[in-house]
């Protein structure tokens, strides 16, 4: 098996899960950013929670979501889904994603980590409009997410290296790479070309799953660049506090597509960031996510 075929492996078992019961189903925890669960993973699942009650002809067009805890990698997550409505057109669901903290001496706590509300529909004719793609420079153009660490690796801290070289399961290519290391102040706005290369035919569902994975890739960083601030930046405490997306068209995630992002305010200690998602000039995707951004500064 190719290195690459690999990691679709891996990449589809993040997503996958378990039925424990009637709308109740069960996922694994991976290790993407730390000990804490990377929320593109828990929206993902909550989504293929849900698909699971529904028709195939039935797609998913928005979602709304609340990170509320840290989810901890070292537990798997509980998907509850509840049927608020199954009409002819149009299908709603509420996710709760649950995972059960351990106390010393006491029974295991519940505890919810993020809860959705999705709304379904058949792809049907209609009213069509849309802005045009923004024009950026090819993917053919372009290194890759991972070649750019390969150059700047050297100035990465030996602590960091391991996690900073880890590979994504998803192809990035940035339009515009920054320095991680010590970024610059710059205008909150990048683009990045991703697709997930040998895929093959997969489900609406999972397609669908696997885009909002990839959507929190870069989206809170967005609004961290008008700062001069990265990941990287010691005392940063960054993370997702919602995250909405609307479908708006189909899409195949083994073809390059393009994820325009922007932020238009930082205050109070949050950021609002916005995505867009095209393929061949039509719009498929939208993206809204508020983000935690504390910078704590070392005292003197």
């Amino acid at each position: 098996m190719s290195d690459n075929l690999q990691l679709i492996d891996e990449l589809l078992a993040t997503i996958a899960l378990i039925e424990v019961t009637p709308d109740v189903f069960e996922g694994k925890s991976h290790d993407y950013v730390g000990s804490r669960i990377f929320g593109g993973q828990v929206l993902a699942q909550a989504i293929m929670a849900a698909a699971h009650t529904l028709d195939k002809d039935k797609p998913c067009h928005s979602l709304h979501g609340y990170f509320l805890r840290g989810g901890d990698i070292n537990q798997p997550v509980i998907y509850q889904v509840r049927r608020l409505r199954d009409g002819r057109s149009l299908s709603a669901r509420e996710v709760t994603a649950i995972q059960y903290k351990e106390v010393r001496g006491k029974p295991p706590v519940e505890q919810v980590i993020f809860s959705m509300i999705a709304s379904f529909s058949p792809m049907e004719d209609g009213l069509e409009y849309q802005e045009d793609m923004p024009v950026y420079p090819p993917p053919e153009d372009l290194l890759t997410e991972q070649d750019l660490k390969e150059e700047n690796v050297g100035k990465v801290p030996e602590a960091l290296k391991a996690r900073f070289m880890r590979r994504r399961h998803v192809e990035i290519k940035p339009v515009k790479p920054r320095n991680p290391i010590s970024p610059e102040p710059m205008k909150p706005k990048q683009a990045n070309w991703l697709r997930i290369r040998e895929l093959g035919n997969q489900p609406v569902a999972i397609q669908q799953a696997l885009l909002a994975f990839s959507s929190d890739f870069y989206l809170v960083g967005t609004g961290l660049m008008s700062h001069g601030v990265s990941f990287m930046t010691s005392g940063l405490q960054a993370a997702s506090i919602d995250h909405s997306m609307h479908f708006h068209r189909d899409f195949d995630l083994n073809k390059w597509m393009l994820y325009d992002m922007w932020s238009d305010t930082t205050s109070n200690a949050k950021g609002l960031n916005h995505g867009q998602f095209w393929q061949d000039g039509k719009l498929v995707a939208t993206v809204q996510q508020e983000g935690l951004m504390r910078l704590r500064v070392p005292k003197s």
